[in-house]
């Protein structure tokens, strides 16, 4: 991954994450009652949302050290 400075890493998490919680919006929409006391969510969109996951967790370490490195 090349960045060249702290905003775009920035962009690049704010997209990540608004893309996270859309899909996260989206999974909960589709979530159907198997009885009148339970809610089973058939995960759609599991595999994208883990690797949004991954990918967030990582521009977030990389903003922290970058904040920490200016200190």
């Amino acid at each position: 991954m090349t960045m060249s400075n702290k905003t775009e890493i920035l962009e690049e998490y704010v997209a990540a994450t608004d893309k996270l919680n859309d899909l996260k919006s989206k999974e909960a929409q589709s979530a159907c009652p198997a009885t009148d006391e339970t809610i089973v969510i058939q995960p759609q969109f599991g595999d994208e949302m883990n690797e949004l996951t991954r990918k967030c967790a990582q521009l977030n370490m990389i903003l922290e050290a970058m904040e920490a490195s200016e200190d």
